[in-house]
């Protein structure tokens, strides 16, 4: 059974000094979630990654929620061109803020604060929390060691086998909404009977 998708979370780097490819296969993923109809949940900044990908969602259509903390907020990095702009007291109640709004992740290239957002939603859906697509976009090969890592982790048991269906690796934006658009949730949270017959 297919789940009804509007509005996507896109985790990303907020840095302004990457190399050149990165903002433009972000700004390729916003041009596409803007012209198929989707809204994207972000952390309402004007920076890095995340606003190449925001800024191509907003010109082709579509609509941005941003969730900041107080902390940032009161930098003065927001932007205006969001119609929901939600500020929180922490970066905790950041990421519950935009797990609720959401309806799917997707983790472009990012630093410590994207991977943590990452692993999160991925536990998250390990213990049944949530059933959504979690996707991660590996430019130019950015989360190989990640994913491997991950690999290794399931390797030696210290996941269950089915933990590989708890996210999906796309290569390129339109590989990510072609996911998006076929997802049919399965049951990957892990039961008492994963922990006690490894």
């Amino acid at each position: 059974m297919k789940t009804d998708i509007k509005r996507v979370c896109v985790f990303a780097s907020s840095c302004n000094y990457l190399e050149k490819k990165y903002y433009a296969i972000a700004s390729e993923l916003g041009r596409l979630l803007g012209q198929y109809g989707y809204e994207m949940v972000y952390g309402g900044s004007s920076l890095g990654l995340m606003w190449a990908c925001a800024e191509e969602v907003k010109a082709n259509g579509g609509q941005l929620i941003g969730v900041m903390p107080e902390r940032l907020h009161n930098m003065g990095v927001c932007t205006d061109k969001c119609v929901e702009l939600y500020v929180t007291p922490c970066m905790r109640s950041r990421k519950a803020k935009m797990d609720e709004l959401s309806d799917a992740v997707v983790a472009l290239p990012g630093g410590f604060g994207t991977l943590e957002e990452l692993t999160e939603m991925i536990v998250q859906k390990q213990l049944g929390y949530n059933c959504k697509p979690i996707i991660i976009l590996n430019t130019n090969g950015f989360y190989d060691k990640l994913i491997a890592f991950f690999d290794e982790i399931i390797n030696q048991k210290f996941a269950s086998e089915k933990s590989k269906n708890l996210y999906y690796v796309a290569n390129n934006p339109e590989d990510a909404i072609k996911y998006l658009q076929s997802y049919e949730p399965q049951d990957v949270a892990i039961t008492k009977a994963d922990i006690y017959s490894r």
